[in-house]
């Protein structure tokens, strides 16, 4: 994983972007903060209280210079805070949010900082560390929005399993998707891991392997499959999407000799859709518990700019990786790759 990080550091060293940090006195969260400025990989953006913040810093014996503080209930924002709040109602309106309910959520660090990142005056958003996923993607949903109508928001981990680096999908927020939203989940998860340099072939995960087993969820993978193909012929030309395959006949070529033989994917996939998020977050911690993977992640999938969740568990490095990832995933949105 080392080399997998260092290649994706050095990318965003290439071009760093303004990352808002909305849990801004939280130790971990600082001290990553003053190893992403020694590695240059981001210019941080801390939100909330300057002079608790900076007293934070001084308690905690840390050197954070050349930082943009964004104390953004202070009277000096006032313009900056009149027009997020503005902006917000005008989104919200016609689902009943009024004026004043747009203002008291603008004084939510989490709330501002996605405002930033829509009105173009951060680049990306990391939270987490504090907050409950639902408090981070929230607003990422309500402000910033899916890339496409109708679109269902995912969350990727990358895995390495001693040489190899694979991507499992949705571990982190669709409880039940339908056959619709895994093939969005899948075009999204080929595309992250084109993002960050492995090359996608995407296994629609079952426990069926083409047709050996008769149910409505086996259907349901079936079907998901064919719109991912289709759907990969307009915007992923280049992007192998099989299914349905079973865990073993997706990663293992003898196993995929036997059971799938004609199969476009045989035992060399390295994105594993999941049929939902209890297999897949199950699937993702038995691997880094009994299969000594090490994972990175989630990178939430699928939003029209970057914001990304940390687990209330994380470490530091946690914290300098995914900041290092959201700015690569701006990078590719702000020149138009995928």
């Amino acid at each position: 994983m080392k080399d997998f990080i260092a290649k994706i550091k050095d990318q965003a060293r290439s071009d760093p972007k303004r990352i808002a940090f909305p849990e801004s006195t939280e130790e971990r969260t600082l001290k990553a903060i003053q190893e992403i400025i020694k590695e240059g990989t981001a210019n941080p953006i801390l939100i909330g209280n300057e002079v608790g913040i900076r007293r934070r810093i001084t308690e905690l014996d840390l050197q954070i210079e050349n930082v943009q503080f964004v104390d953004h209930l202070s009277e000096g924002n006032k313009e900056y805070f009149d027009r997020y709040a503005n902006e917000l109602y005008e989104m919200r309106k016609e689902k009943g949010m009024t004026p004043e309910e747009a203002r008291e959520l603008m004084k939510d660090e989490v709330y501002y900082g996605t405002m930033m990142v829509h009105m173009g005056d951060a680049d990306g958003l990391v939270s987490g560390a504090v907050h409950s996923t639902g408090h981070t993607v929230l607003p990422a949903l309500q402000i910033i929005k899916a890339r496409e109508k109708f679109h269902k928001i995912s969350g990727a981990f990358f895995l390495k399993f001693k040489d190899e680096i694979m991507l499992f999908a949705d571990a982190a927020v669709t409880i039940q998707p339908d056959a619709k939203d895994l093939a969005g989940i899948a075009i999204d998860s080929a595309r992250t891991a084109m993002r960050f340099g492995l090359q996608p072939r995407v296994a629609m995960l079952s426990f069926s392997t083409k047709g050996s087993a008769d149910h409505p969820l086996v259907k349901k993978i079936k079907e998901a499959t064919a719109i991912a193909k289709e759907r990969a012929k307009e915007v992923l030309p280049d992007v192998v999407i099989d299914g349905e395959l079973q865990v073993d006949a997706a990663v293992e070529p003898w196993v995929a000799d036997i059971k799938c033989p004609d199969a476009a994917i045989k035992g060399d996939a390295t994105v594993l859709i999941f049929p939902d998020l209890q297999s897949a977050n199950i699937g993702y911690k038995l691997a880094t518990f009994f299969g000594h993977a090490e994972a990175i992640g989630p990178i939430l999938q699928g939003l029209r700019k970057p914001v990304n969740d940390l687990s209330r568990g994380c470490a530091v490095q946690d914290i300098v990786d995914i900041v290092a990832m959201t700015v690569v995933e701006a990078q590719h949105i702000e020149t138009g790759r995928e």
